[in-house]
């Protein structure tokens, strides 16, 4: 099993980056929309933390900037139903101290803002492991307006854009924010974005 990565950001592709290691092989690698690893440039050298998930039509790997990170993922998967695209979907809605607020809180309307996770699920989320994160310490909100702002469809995919196009995640988050539109296309975000940041 492949736990642990190391090589040089290729580049971002649909939802995964590509890390090229020192022996010259390259892995396709999926990361949550939050992560910090997107925050990293192109050429840049990444340590991952992964997680690999080997099914009879194929392999996939799941990267995650520490080992917190991983361990929640993991405690999701645990969850019946809740399979590595839902978990990874869980966890590109906040940060982990958010989510593991949200767990906490009991908070199914949070779980559920997830691509592919209903109430049912997330309420399921919650029932299986409220108890065991409940003694895990969280986070303030001080960083809950963000991540909420990035709920729009379209706004997510143009700070992946931003940063894909070597604009660090605090950079793309900071030019998005000055953009007060709602529901535009990803397209029309990076545009009013990029006169933000030229």
């Amino acid at each position: 099993m492949i736990r642990h990565i190391k090589g040089e950001y290729l580049y971002y592709d649909r939802g995964a980056v590509i890390v090229e290691t020192r022996g010259g092989i390259g892995f396709r690698i999926h990361v949550a929309d939050t992560s910090p690893i997107l925050n990293a440039r192109e050429g840049d050298i990444l340590s991952l933390d992964t997680y690999m998930q080997v099914k009879d039509d194929g392999m996939a790997l799941y990267g995650f900037s520490d080992r917190e990170s991983l361990e929640l993922f993991e405690m999701l998967l645990t969850v019946n139903s809740v399979g590595p695209k839902a978990a990874l979907a869980i966890m590109s809605t906040a940060s982990i101290e958010q989510i593991k607020q949200s767990i906490v809180q009991k908070d199914a309307a949070a779980i559920a803002k997830a691509q592919g996770v209903g109430k049912k699920t997330a309420e399921r989320v919650i029932l299986e492991l409220c108890d065991k994160i409940s003694a895990v310490p969280v986070g303030g909100d001080e960083t809950a307006a963000p991540a909420a702002d990035m709920q729009d469809t379209g706004r997510g995919e143009a700070l992946i854009a931003l940063t894909t196009l070597g604009y660090s995640k605090m950079e793309a988050e900071e030019a998005l924010s000055h953009v007060p539109d709602k529901d535009l296309t990803a397209e029309e975000y990076i545009r009013k974005a990029l006169k933000y940041l030229l």
